[in-house]
């Protein structure tokens, strides 16, 4: 009985075999297919694009990442921060229950490169944002089991003891202006400024901060350091905004039960 059900499968392994081995023998037969293969998965990844205006949510609200929450990105990225901790919350229940409400595509449309990431040795970020204190984060980043015992976190201690460099922060954004992200020639002229400005609250160039990026813009001194910026002050900032450039999500979200 079983034979007489899977005879015809087998002609069909047999008939595929025999022209797989006569394609393989044909150099032009071999490039066709290739190509053909190549045009499907091509259009598979291509199409998607043509409709990304309808599927990208809109976020009046969305504002820029400053050039201090920037720089903390780049020093983010610099460490291989992305390796152990994803940033993008799922649409499973047990992850909403957990982090909060599931991503949205536009919540990463000035993210360059995007951090989303597939593994997680320790928490999701995607919506860290003012979830722990300055100086919780300060102690963890300095001695990651001081907070948490069981973490298997490495140390960033140094990164209080290394100036902020931010004399090529404008060129930085003008970078990030080519390739979509809609910073302003004033802020871009004065992003070494802001930077500075940003993580030290008791000086004029805090002021110009406020007024280029919102006066809900944290300006504090990040690490607890008054006298100098610090790239501890730049991720301590970075990670302060996870989840809050705006508050897409929140809105186009149904509230949980409780």
């Amino acid at each position: 009985m079983f034979r007489k059900i899977l005879s015809p499968f087998a002609r069909l392994f047999e008939f595929h075999a025999r022209t797989h081995y006569r394609t393989e023998r044909h150099s032009m037969a071999l490039t066709l297919g290739i190509i053909v293969a190549a045009g499907v998965g091509g259009f598979v990844e291509i199409a998607p694009l043509f409709t990304i205006d309808e599927t990208v949510e809109a976020a009046p609200d969305m504002r820029l990442y400053t050039p201090l929450e920037q720089a903390g990105r780049d020093i983010y990225i610099r460490e291989g921060c992305y390796a152990c901790h994803s940033q993008m919350i799922r649409t499973l229940q047990d992850e909403v229950d957990r982090y909060g409400p599931y991503s949205l595509a536009v919540e990463s449309q000035y993210d360059h490169p995007m951090l989303w990431g597939s593994k997680r040795t320790g928490p999701d970020l995607a919506r860290l944002g003012n979830k722990y204190s300055d100086d919780w984060h300060v102690r963890h980043l300095v001695n990651p089991r001081a907070v948490v015992p069981e973490s298997v976190m490495p140390q960033y201690a140094f990164l209080l003891e290394r100036t902020l460099e931010t004399e090529s922060l404008p060129d930085r954004l003008a970078a990030l202006r080519a390739v979509g992200v809609p910073y302003s020639d004033e802020q871009i002229a004065n992003a070494d400024a802001d930077a500075r400005g940003q993580a030290r609250p008791d000086t004029d160039a805090a002021d110009g901060v406020s007024e280029r990026y919102g006066d809900a813009t944290s300006v504090r001194h990040f690490d607890g350091q008054r006298d100098r910026v610090t790239e501890m002050d730049a991720l301590v900032a970075y990670l302060q905004i996870l989840g809050g450039l705006t508050d897409a999500a929140f809105a186009n979200q149904p509230l949980g039960e409780d």
